[in-house]
């Protein structure tokens, strides 16, 4: 017998009617993301730190798209394009903080300003747009917010001790918004892909270390874009009401090993 006090889930996955604001929008997951709320129906609030935001509108429509050029690195900038998408959208229902960067070197040879810029993008960035963000949805009574972390959040890789240390911290920062804002009914969670298909990803795993690389992974492949998007509408969806604090791994078996 069905349970009268269970949630009626609506199992199209639609986000018709919500306002979702995606850091990172212009290319790669972020735009995929962007694309694929679109396609469900949201108006996508899009912030980038590169000019290339501003075509979005264009590609995918300037009534479902609004572009902010915006560093994630800087509170005041943050706390101006926030209030302007607040302004824009009167409310913001879905967060996805995507915006980041990698830096790879040794541990003993990796610079200062590549650790502080991987810190001031991947951590610092997520913290300043979740928090930004994270008002308005108290205000509003309700949210859905993904962090984009990554396979290197659980395991360690060579010369990626910034990166790595970076989303560790993202995942930590995850479960604790999750614990502090659950009472006013926002869920948090992050996603952790392994190599992703994007055009930077194409360039940086082509030829051999590519194919030495999928040899690691149990399904023999790499991620698609529209594959970490999918799992992040999942995530904001209806149907993920009750998973709030976790990392979905998306990495084709490769840290289950």
């Amino acid at each position: 017998m069905a349970d009268d006090d269970a949630p009626i889930l609506d199992l199209t996955f639609s986000l018709a009617g919500k306002t979702a604001l995606v850091t990172g929008a212009a290319a790669g997951i972020g735009r995929a993301i962007t694309e694929t709320f679109v396609a469900k129906g949201a108006h996508v609030l899009a912030f980038d730190v590169s000019d290339a935001v501003e075509a979005l509108p264009g590609d995918l429509g300037a009534d479902k798209v609004t572009p902010f050029k915006c560093d994630v690195t800087s509170k005041a900038a943050v706390d101006a394009a926030v209030a302007a998408a607040q302004a824009k959208a009167g409310r913001v229902d879905i967060l996805v903080n995507n915006a980041g960067v990698v830096h790879l070197d040794a541990a003993e040879t990796l610079s200062e300003e590549a650790w502080d810029k991987t810190m001031a993008v991947n951590l610092k960035g997520v913290f300043l747009v979740a928090q930004a963000v994270g008002r308005l949805m108290i205000a509003e009574g309700g949210g859905k917010i993904v962090n984009i972390a990554s396979q290197a959040g659980e395991i360690a890789i060579d010369k990626h001790i910034a990166y790595c240390s970076s989303k560790f911290a993202v995942i930590g920062m995850t479960k604790v918004l999750a614990v502090e804002w659950a009472k006013y009914g926002i869920t948090v969670n992050s996603v952790g892909p392994t190599v992703v298909l994007t055009e930077l990803g194409r360039k940086a795993w082509a030829g051999a270390v590519g194919e030495e690389m999928k040899k690691k992974i149990p399904v023999g492949r790499f991620a698609y874009p529209n594959e970490i998007a999918a799992a992040v509408l999942f995530l904001v969806s209806d149907a993920a009401k009750m998973i709030t604090g976790e990392n979905l791994i998306i990495d084709g078996g490769f840290t289950i090993q």
